[in-house]
């Protein structure tokens, strides 16, 4: 006797980092987030492909900003791998492998300036995109 197994249909696929990267950019900028960033790693880290950088201008907006980029990717098929920083609400920071989005208080971000530490990193247009 033979079983015949009925696979699900695949789903779509996920979209690209840089596309995922751009995607959290907007998003951010739709819930009124300032300094928008997006920093191309690929060739400096092996650990993420981009670093999406914001800020919100309160613990309310920090909130908004974090769970709709997360609404978004989930949306596309990606899955949050981990997160930090949601209850103190300084520096929030979600891991989604590839892409890595911070979103920051203002005193926070201009006292830790990852933009400054990853000087090397080129500025993607992510409004372009």
């Amino acid at each position: 006797m033979t079983t015949a197994l009925r696979l699900p249909a695949p789903v779509a696929t996920q979209a690209d980092a840089l596309e995922r990267a751009c995607l959290c950019a907007r998003v951010a900028a739709d819930n009124k987030a300032r300094d928008v960033v997006v920093l191309d790693m690929r060739g400096i880290t092996p650990i993420y492909d981009f670093l999406v950088l914001t800020t919100g201008a309160s613990r309310r907006q920090m909130h908004a900003i974090a769970e709709e980029v997360d609404a978004a990717l989930r949306e596309v098929g990606d899955r949050r791998l981990g997160i930090e920083g949601y209850q103190a609400s300084r520096w929030i920071v979600q891991d989604y492998g590839d892409v890595v989005v911070h979103v920051f208080d203002p005193e926070t971000r201009e006292y830790y300036a990852l933009e400054d530490l990853w000087a090397d990193a080129q500025k993607v247009d992510w409004e372009r995109q």
